[in-house]
């Protein structure tokens, strides 16, 4: 058994009960083909928490600064996590991405780039629609609606699969297809509150 497997078993034995999780939409979620989340950020929970949730392993861009911490950085690649830059764009990560969703895995991103303080969905980045235009996986909007408190219920919903066909036709920016994904997470954590 490899580190993410053990560790997705002992977070989900530990925060299901907790938090109560209730998962809403995992028929949405493609078996076998690359997948992009495209999930809001409340907490730092949220990254176990797709990954718990989520049917498949999750790749997730995470902030570099976490793959310097000594306890981190040789735990980070063993579950699934690389590096980004933060604040500017890094080529490097952008390409890692690509790679994976075109190997038919799945990828995990907030495309806030960092918690919202206040539970209301931000700016996105542009990194997700770059992902969305520039792939041909699936973009599974995904909203966690809190709070994270102990024993009242935090909802992870899935999406319905995202269709950018119209915005590659059209030459979209990734800012505009960025926007279309933050909209469908807002509609998502709107629809469940």
């Amino acid at each position: 058994m490899n580190l993410y497997t053990f560790g997705r078993g002992l977070v989900k034995t530990i925060l299901t009960p907790l938090f109560r999780v209730k998962v809403i939409g995992l028929n949405n979620f493609p078996k076998d083909e690359g997948v992009l989340i495209c999930s809001n950020h409340i907490d730092n929970l949220d990254p176990p928490v797709v990954g718990m949730t989520a049917p498949r392993p999750v790749h997730f861009m995470a902030k570099e600064e976490l793959f310097n911490a000594p306890l981190l950085k040789s735990i980070m690649p063993r579950v699934n996590a690389f590096p980004v830059k933060r604040g500017m764009s890094d080529r490097e990560a952008l390409r890692r991405g690509l790679s994976i969703l075109k190997e038919g895995r799945v990828v995990g991103l907030f495309p806030e780039g960092t918690r919202s303080r206040t539970g209301e969905i931000g700016k996105g980045l542009a990194g997700a629609g770059f992902f969305a235009l520039r792939s041909n996986a699936k973009v599974i909007p995904c909203a966690i609606i809190g709070p994270y408190k102990p024993f009242k219920q935090l909802k992870v919903v899935y999406g319905e699969p995202l269709d950018f066909t119209e915005f590659r036709e059209r030459r979209a920016s990734a800012d505009e297809a960025t926007q279309y994904i933050m909209d469908k997470i807002k509609e998502l954590q709107s629809q469940h509150k």
